[in-house]
């Protein structure tokens, strides 16, 4: 979930796809892309499915190799198939080329840093490609950041969306709150440690100071840490304390609003009618817009005019 990656360092795996020999033993066109989610924070959660196609797909997509390196040392795993980078300044280029790997019957085994890839990190060009193309695309499910923020929380977990970053500009970051602002699911977000309080701030002055919010650090480490409380207790929380680690933040949805009376929205009735727009039509579509009863809506009006 890290923002910002620069080119890896790719040593100390071979780049050179060319010479990729098959691990799997499949035969030509019958070969498949598997997403893995990796540990987000412990090693322990690296599951066997991983730990297996590691050690035996015939490539390994990964997000920075340095990262997949220090991963399959503290497993133990013997990486036997090439291992190239596949991250967000070479995922053009190198799509096309993994494309055709797949159709002579490769296994490529695609790992971002941290968690399922695709998901806020490289990988969905790939997939896109693979689907569009008819190849076969599986999945090694795993550890998830966004999940395990959602669960530790105690917001609720029914219904929610996933917006990952918030735009650094100010302006940008003020159109897409606003474009939330009435969003009803919880909201999982992601964020830089250096900016949490600016985004505490924007969210306290979009939303209000007392909808609930958690910030989750360092899920799964060893400094594990989910502060609970409301906007302006957790901006409060930021502004006296030096904050570290990968960041998560889940916000409460918008509050249901109380239904207005029905001669509160006979306005928006007549503003339809003098758009062309039958009597009866308009009243049901503001009745269910507004949430109320069209038969007294239907009267309010009558009744104003």
């Amino acid at each position: 979930m890290d923002e910002q990656r620069g080119t890896p360092d790719e040593a100390p795996f071979n780049d050179d796809l060319e010479e990729a020999p098959s691990a799997s033993g499949a035969a030509p066109g019958v070969g498949r892309i598997v997403l893995a989610a990796t540990p987000i924070g412990n090693v322990g959660d690296a599951s066997a499915r991983l730990i297996e196609l590691l050690g035996t797909s015939d490539i390994v997509a990964a997000e920075d190799t340095r990262r997949l390196h220090r991963l399959v040392t503290a497993l133990g795993v013997d990486v036997t198939g090439r291992v190239i980078s596949y991250h967000e300044h070479n995922e053009v280029a190198k799509t096309g080329e993994l494309l055709d790997h797949v159709r002579a019957g490769k296994t490529i085994l695609m790992v971002s840093d941290a968690g399922m890839p695709a998901v806020s990190d490289p990988g969905f060009r790939l997939v896109e490609g693979a689907v569009a193309a008819g190849l076969t695309v599986t999945a090694v499910p795993g550890p998830s950041a966004v999940l395990t923020a959602l669960a530790l929380s105690g917001l609720p977990t029914d219904r929610f969306c996933f917006e990952g970053f918030l735009p650094r500009k100010s302006g940008d970051r003020n159109s897409r709150l606003a474009d939330l602002s009435g969003e009803r699911r919880t909201m999982v977000f992601f964020e830089a440690p250096h900016r949490l309080e600016v985004m505490l701030r924007a969210l306290h002055e979009r939303f209000g100071a007392e909808r609930r919010v958690a910030v989750c650090r360092e899920l799964t480490k060893t400094y594990e840490e989910v502060i609970r409380g409301t906007l302006r207790e957790l901006l409060e929380w930021a502004e006296n304390n030096e904050v570290r680690g990968e960041i998560a933040v889940v916000v409460g949805g918008a509050p249901e609003q109380e239904p207005g009376k029905p001669e509160d929205h006979v306005a928006a009735v007549n503003e339809l009618i003098s758009q062309g727009i039958r009597l009866k039509e308009a009243v049901a579509a503001v009745a269910e817009e507004a949430r109320v009863s069209k038969r007294e809506l239907y009267s309010a009006v009558l009744a104003a005019r």
